[in-house]
């Protein structure tokens, strides 16, 4: 790709971005999924990037807190979460389980974080020797593992009568209970402006990386009622879908 000499190339999450700096320090990069580029080292700061690569985040960790507010709003009951993350731990696992235990005091919530392995059954046995210990809940966070193991963990949180918060839409239009997180297509649209200035003469280097300004709250009623759960209204009221 580098060998056809593009002017800018628009790459997606840490993957891409990954190899591309290494084929490269010249052609002008817009990412527009990396989560921590700061931390993955592809920007010098987020207000002054200094190299060749720019873009647009996916996540912000501060927000992962509002997750275990969520959980506690619709079920008061919670006293203990379980955050299901990646047991290879990465930038992304550690920003996001220390915004939760930030605002756990506050909220009388015990947190504990649950690796996720490469077995079903294995995820299964941790949700499960969870779910024996009364009034728990589950936080999902955002990487990869939770994404490609979502249709068990779904199933086991129904199951198992576990009230969940996931961290995109998706998890809730296929069963999940609530879902609250950045629109993941949104920065691949705004993505398309930095192209655009670039494409003009302007530099990565003096682009910011910018974070997600929009965010979606996804409620299904029909998995609230299978738990017995009832969505306070001043959650619904918010809501930018509910399935019904």
């Amino acid at each position: 790709m580098i060998a056809l000499a593009p002017d800018v190339i628009l790459a997606g999450n840490t993957s891409t971005v990954e190899p591309l700096q290494r084929a490269t320090r010249t052609v002008p990069i817009v990412f527009a999924g990396v989560v921590d580029p700061v931390a993955n080292g592809f920007v010098e700061t987020m207000a002054r990037p200094g190299g060749n690569t720019t873009g647009f985040t996916q996540f912000e960790y501060g927000m992962s807190g509002k997750w275990l507010e969520l959980l506690k709003e619709i079920a008061p009951q919670v006293t203990r979460a379980a955050v299901l993350r990646a047991r290879d731990i990465t930038v992304i696992e550690t920003g996001e389980l220390a915004a939760i235990q930030a605002v756990a005091p506050s909220l009388g919530v015990e947190i504990s974080p649950l690796g996720l392995g490469d077995s079903g059954d294995e995820n299964e046995r941790g949700i499960a020797s969870l779910a024996r210990t009364p009034n728990s809940g589950l936080i999902v966070g955002t990487g990869l593992p939770a994404i490609r193991y979502r249709q068990l963990i779904i199933k086991l949180a129904a199951q198992y009568r576990l009230p969940a918060v996931y961290p995109y839409n998706f998890f809730v239009t296929e069963g999940g209970l609530i879902s609250y997180g950045p629109d993941r297509v949104d920065p691949f649209r705004r993505a398309a402006t930095y192209v655009d200035r670039i494409l003009k003469g302007e530099k990565p280097a003096d682009l910011p990386v910018q974070a997600p300004t929009k965010y979606k709250l996804v409620v299904n009623l029909k998995t609230a009622k299978a738990l017995g759960l009832t969505i306070p209204q001043s959650v619904l009221a918010r809501a930018d879908e509910v399935i019904e």
